[in-house]
């Protein structure tokens, strides 16, 4: 069975730094990201979740995206300093 992620209030749209972080990154391909998008738009849900939710990224990817989104202390290039 096929679960959504499915929000009551309106999710913002994805920031473009997070698109091209998506695509730059993690290397995701634009059917990937459209396909994310209108799914993301559909069940209000956040993008990343509805990326890892159908496969098209890695737990260890959402989590680093959710680094990116939360600034410090990961650096410019996305990753946590060594």
């Amino acid at each position: 069975m096929d679960s959504m992620v499915i929000s009551s209030s309106p999710q913002p749209a994805p920031s473009e730094a997070l698109i091209r972080q998506l695509r730059q990154e993690l290397g995701l391909s634009e059917s990937a990201l459209s396909l994310g998008l209108r799914q993301a738009e559909l069940e209000q849900a956040p993008l990343p979740v509805v990326l890892w939710r159908f496969g098209l990224i890695t737990l260890e990817q959402l989590d680093q995206v959710f680094g990116w989104q939360a600034g410090p202390p990961y650096g410019p290039s996305g990753s946590a300093p060594q």
